[in-house]
This record gives structure tokens, C-alpha cells and sequence, in this order.
């Protein structure tokens, strides 16, 4: 195979930090999705957060779009806001961009997502789990293939890729020859992705490797907390470089 040959696999990391970005291409990924804010499914990073990973990886970089947390029915200034986070990220050189939005009956806001599309710019152009979130993920599918599109990221719209395993192979099977291309997200691992080679025809994969790491920390002051509930401020999410390779080095066999 020579350097400029299409791989047969596609294998993008998810990640939220510059240091999981350099664990992510040590371990093998072709690809990352750049966000900030993990822990709660991610949001938009910043542009400095960009800047900072373009620096040190020479990967492609797809952005994530997402301006809160929470579900994806947008109010008309967070779909502008959007609009403009892709315009800056296409002007920055981001090779791709992650986007969605639902309308309330939980389909596709494809007026929306078509401005989303023409903000792009002839970026690479992924729909994120807000697919996961709609009601009719055929029609879905449809919508996006007609405005260009070019994967859908999906769990099978279950809480995990291995649970969704029989949608997402139905999804393939209607990709495969127009697109979408569909890729697997959600509990993706080497167990995960090997089952999903063996059962289905899809092909492009989507992990984050998550690690957690112990806080640096010290001095902890018991009597405050400035996380969420349940989620402690002194444990920080990391792509586990080990992790990526073992699905990098399957894909590669």
C-alpha cells in the first residue's frame, strides 16, 4: 500500500485535551474529533484549544459544534451561534466539523443543518449523535445523504454501539453504496470493534480511549465542590494511548 492509498478503516478519537491528542496519534488514530468538556458529551473548544492541538499533531482535525449541553433543539441564536463557530473553524483550517440539530417532534432540522452545510465551506462534515436522538433514523439518514453529509456518527440509537449493533448494520447496508458513511460510536474498544467487523459492514470507528487520572492536587478543601453531582473536580479524563493502539493495531491486521 502506497502513503496515498485509502485505508480500508477509519479510526477517530475523541478528544478534549492537548494531551490526549498526542495520545491519540501515538496510539494509532487517523483521524481526531476535537472537543471540549467530554465528561458531559462535549462541547465547542475553544479556538486556542485548536491552535494548541494543530500545533503538536499532524492529524486531521474534525471540530465539534455544540454550544451547551443538553438536548438539540436549538433556539435561533444558538443556531447562529453555530453558523459562526464553523466559519471561524473553516477559516482556521479545521479539516472537518461536527454539527446537528433536531426540531421538537425529534426530526432532522434539515433547514438548520443546510446552513450548517453551506457555513462549512466544502469541509468534511459529520452528523453527531444527535442522530442517536431522532425519532426515524432512516429518513434521518436519507435527509443527510441529500445534503451532502458525509458520516453520521451513531450508536445504533442505543446507549452503546455493541447494544445498537443491529441498526448500525442496517445503516451500513443503505450507506454503502451513497453514503453516509456510517461510524460506530459509543463503547467503542478492541472487544467492541471486533465484534462490529465480524457482524456488520461497518467500517469507520469512533472512540475516545478514556482513561481517568488522579488529580495533581494536594490540598483538597472537603467542605467545597465545584463539579457537577457526582462527578469530582479532582479526576480528569485522558485518552489512554494504549487503548487506541489496541483497536489501531485489529484495524491494521
Amino acid at each position: 500500500m502506497t502513503s496515498s492509498a485509502k485505508k480500508p478503516y477509519l479510526l477517530e478519537c475523541c478528544v478534549d485535551s492537548p494531551e490526549s491528542a498526542v495520545a491519540a496519534e501515538r496510539g494509532g488514530a487517523d483521524r481526531l474529533e476535537l472537543c471540549a468538556n467530554l465528561i458531559i458529551g462535549g462541547t465547542t473548544p475553544t479556538m486556542a484549544l485548536y491552535e494548541k492541538v494543530r500545533e503538536l499533531v499532524s492529524l486531521p482535525i474534525h471540530v465539534l459544534i455544540r454550544p451547551r449541553f443538553g438536548d438539540f433543539l436549538y433556539s435561533e441564536a444558538e443556531t447562529d451561534i453555530i453558523c459562526r463557530e464553523i466559519r471561524a473553524f473553516a477559516e482556521a483550517g479545521a479539516d472537518g466539523v461536527v454539527v446537528g440539530s433536531l426540531q421538537p417532534d425529534g426530526a432532522l432540522d434539515t433547514d438548520s443543518v443546510s446552513r450548517f452545510m453551506d457555513c462549512a465551506r466544502g469541509m468534511s462534515v459529520t452528523l453527531h449523535r444527535a442522530f442517536d436522538m431522532c425519532r426515524d433514523p432512516f429518513t434521518a439518514r436519507e435527509q443527510a445523504r441529500r445534503l451532502g453529509i458525509n458520516t453520521i456518527l451513531t450508536s445504533g440509537q442505543a446507549s452503546s454501539c455493541h447494544e445498537g449493533l443491529p441498526l448500525l448494520q442496517k445503516l451500513a447496508e443503505l450507506s454503502a453504496d451513497h453514503g453516509p458513511a456510517i461510524m460506530a460510536g459509543g463503547g467503542v474498544n478492541a472487544g467492541t470493534v471486533r465484534e462490529l467487523l465480524a457482524r456488520t459492514d461497518v467500517r469507520t470507528f469512533h472512540m475516545s480511549g478514556k482513561t481517568v487520572l488522579e488529580s495533581g492536587m494536594t490540598y483538597r478543601n472537603p467542605a467545597v465542590s465545584m463539579g457537577l453531582p457526582g462527578i469530582s473536580e479532582y479526576q480528569i479524563w485522558r485518552t489512554d494511548e494504549e487503548a487506541v493502539k489496541a483497536v489501531s493495531r485489529l484495524l491494521d491486521r
